[in-house]
């Protein structure tokens, strides 16, 4: 199976990339699962219902949420008619939405998707690693799901590390999100997971994690608040990760890192894109 997990979305130029590449990254990737972070995808904060269907008509599978999940207040009540839409797991018991679901893919198979978020200089949720466990063991990887993405939504990398040796040989990825800043540590772990501390977010670099320069500066100048938070606009990198995963177990194969557009340099998977090559 080939998954793309593309990293958070950031406003309306990391929406414009999205939308403007995902067609052609499943055809010519033949990509079966497509999974986004989109916590952001509303002027930075949040998802709105008609945000969430365009990234639906467009291909993607499943959309996970973050800290950001209720920044746009109907969030609370379209969630419910969301089935594609996750918020983390660990979220008291009450809250609306999921934080799983089992999705069909688009050959067919049925991928497992978690989104957990992570406690360390973040909002003191219930454990992650317990809400995960329960779902791994509810729903096995090569039983119930033909694979499983862990999308994990922190700030410490060691945390989200922490998590993919946690799910190492029982999940077929785990993503970290909420950065917003790729790392270089993609790979599969000893028991065949793949991993990446973080994804990194599909949004303008020229930026401080996707926001216009001069507020953020600002306030570490001055320590003072002076307007809001505003989404940067200029040219957008879509950043993903790239997984392969082998049909009879569900676990990584191949693995790579993605950044199309913008300031940073491309990468590509080049398993795929010769592939592409070799049919002309």
């Amino acid at each position: 199976m080939r998954i793309l997990f593309i990293g958070d979305v950031v406003g309306r130029s990391g929406r414009a990339v999205l939308l403007e590449r995902l067609g052609a990254l499943v055809q010519d990737w033949k990509l079966d699962f497509v999974a986004i972070n989109g916590e952001n995808a509303a002027g930075g904060f949040g998802i709105t219902e008609a945000i969430y269907q365009e990234f639906v008509d467009a291909g993607v599978d499943v959309i996970t949420g973050g800290n950001h999940s209720w920044d746009q207040k109907e969030a609370l009540v379209f969630i419910e008619r969301a089935p594609q839409l996750l918020r983390p797991i660990n979220y008291p018991a009450g809250t609306p939405g999921r934080g799983a679901a089992l999705i069909d893919a688009k050959n067919g198979a049925r991928v497992l998707v978690v989104n957990a978020m992570g406690r360390i200089f973040m909002d003191p949720l219930d454990d992650p690693f317990a809400a995960v466990e329960r779902e791994l063991a509810a729903c096995p990887l090569k039983q119930t799901a033909d694979a499983i993405i862990i999308d994990i939504h922190g700030e410490a990398t060691s945390e989200k590390q922490a998590m993919g040796h946690f799910c190492d040989g029982r999940a077929s990825l785990v993503v970290g999100t909420h950065t917003h800043v790729p790392t270089a540590d993609h790979q599969i772990l000893p028991r065949g997971t793949a991993f990446i501390s973080d994804v990194g977010m599909t949004g303008d670099y020229d930026s401080v994690i996707g926001m216009d320069k001069d507020e953020p500066l600002m306030r570490f100048l001055r320590k003072i608040p002076g307007a809001r938070f505003e989404p940067a606009m200029g040219e957008a990198t879509l950043c993903a990760l790239a997984v392969e995963t082998d049909d009879a177990n569900g676990l990584a194969r191949r693995i790579a890192a993605v950044r199309l557009g913008g300031r940073l340099q491309e990468a590509r998977p080049q398993f795929w894109d010769n592939e592409q090559a070799d049919r002309f």
